[in-house]
């Protein structure tokens, strides 16, 4: 059971779940999380969503924000629109060849296309902070994008996804139609498409679920629900909050991959086999299954094996979670001016394994090792468990060694100082 915990999730008043949902952590994870659909009405909610996106916020980031594709696309009854056509030359100086183009935008939008825009995550201020508490509340990935549809208008046609979403809507209605899952939790390789007429099928029965969002309402999808939507009356907008959900197969994944290591699962089949005589095939199959559970009870028995399995998720997650942005020229200006009475803290979002060695203690991240002398060690457990450290008390440390060791850590992006 997930529970929440004040000191790790942050106060609920900054929650980002209960911001979408109304409930806390623990009854979202009990009793939809991943299993069933939730409707929010605005009502039950705290706070609107404006500080998050607008239609004037729409027409900002197609105007004035020099938007690229892939972070924009266009669709219209289930057909990508060609970028060819909604993209041009950003012009003297910036001689890009897939910059939004406002006006062709604007006759595409006219015609009945859907505009969506895509890792804004990425790009508007408002919804990455957003996110970066999403992503720290939940633990899974997660990523937004907006979809901005003509008054009566379709932009996709039935489908399913293979992540989470919470639909946020932000202007206009649109009336949402919710089937149940041909294909119960997909994975990211088992599109909609491969089930196409599974999917047509069961979107032509009476719907699980039928009604209207309207500005301020909030609906959760685990994935694999059948849905579609289409705009009533005027533009409607709203944003895609998607979450890529880790899951027991991903684990099964990683434990396949230290199969590699089994050499009799590396020895070559028979020279002479018919690999299409089935008949032939089914008793190598059957050797290669009694050798795969022989490996994997080796792997289960094997306590470093198995947190290696466990690290390589969290190796997993930090590919796609990027850490908390930081300030560069804000930064290189805090590091030269640190006292013994500032503190720094971990970078939120950053993914660090402490290794001790002959040559001093290293924080080992995903794309770098970081090492420092073994009297930082202490200092480097004491930052580690995220709250802020002033200098004058780092543990091993003077004031002038903990200085240049925060302003080695803060060069390389894993801390940053406390008052940021």
């Amino acid at each position: 059971m997930i529970t929440e915990s004040s000191d790790e999730r942050g106060s609920d008043n900054r929650s980002a779940l209960r911001r979408l949902t109304g409930v806390d952590l623990g009854t979202f994870a009990d009793h939809f999380w991943g299993s069933a659909p939730k409707l929010t009405r605005s009502a039950d909610l705290a706070e609107s969503f404006d500080d998050l996106m607008t239609v004037d916020a729409v027409d900002e980031l197609i105007s004035e924000r020099g938007v690229r594709t892939p972070f924009v696309r266009m669709a219209k009854d289930g057909r990508l629109l060609d970028k060819s056509q909604f993209t041009a030359s950003g012009g003297f100086g910036a001689e890009v060849t897939d910059q939004v183009d406002s006006a062709a935008v604007l006759a595409a939008f006219a015609a009945g296309n859907t505009l969506v825009l895509q890792g804004l995550h990425r790009l508007w201020p408002p919804l990455i902070h957003f996110v970066g508490e999403l992503v720290r509340e939940l633990g899974h990935p997660v990523q937004v994008n907006s979809y901005v549809t003509p008054a009566a208008s379709q932009g996709f046609s039935p489908h399913y996804d293979v992540h989470d979403v919470f639909v946020v809507q932000i202007a206009g209605t649109k009336r949402w139609t919710i089937h149940a899952p041909v294909h119960v939790h997909p994975l990211d390789n088992q599109p909609w498409s491969d089930r196409r007429s599974a999917v047509e099928e069961r979107a032509s029965n009476v719907p699980e679920l039928d009604f209207v969002l309207e500005p301020g309402d909030v609906l959760y999808l685990p994935r694999g629900w059948i849905h579609s939507a289409q705009a009533l009356g005027e533009t409607t907008v709203h944003l895609t909050v998607g979450v890529a959900s880790f899951n027991e197969y991903d684990i099964a994944r990683h434990a396949l991959r230290e199969l590699g290591d089994v050499a009799e699962l590396r020895s070559p089949l028979p020279a002479g086999l018919v690999p299409t005589d089935t008949e032939a095939v089914v008793p190598h199959v059957q050797r290669v299954l009694d050798a795969m559970r022989t490996a994997l009870d080796d792997i289960s028995r094997d306590p470093d094996a198995v947190r290696r399995l466990a690290e390589r998720l969290g190796d997993r997650y930090d590919e796609l979670v990027r850490p908390e942005p930081v300030r560069p020229l804000r930064t290189v200006a805090s590091m030269g001016a640190l006292r013994g009475e500032d503190s720094i803290r971990l970078r939120p979002g950053i993914h660090a394994r402490i290794v001790y060695g002959a040559v001093g203690v290293s924080m080992v991240l995903r794309n770098k090792t970081v090492t420092l002398p073994s009297q930082c060690a202490d200092a480097i457990e004491n930052l580690m468990k995220g709250a802020p450290c002033r200098l004058d008390a780092m543990p091993g440390l003077d004031v002038d060694d903990a200085s240049v060791v925060a302003r080695r850590l803060i060069r390389e992006g894993i801390a940053v100082t406390a008052a940021e």
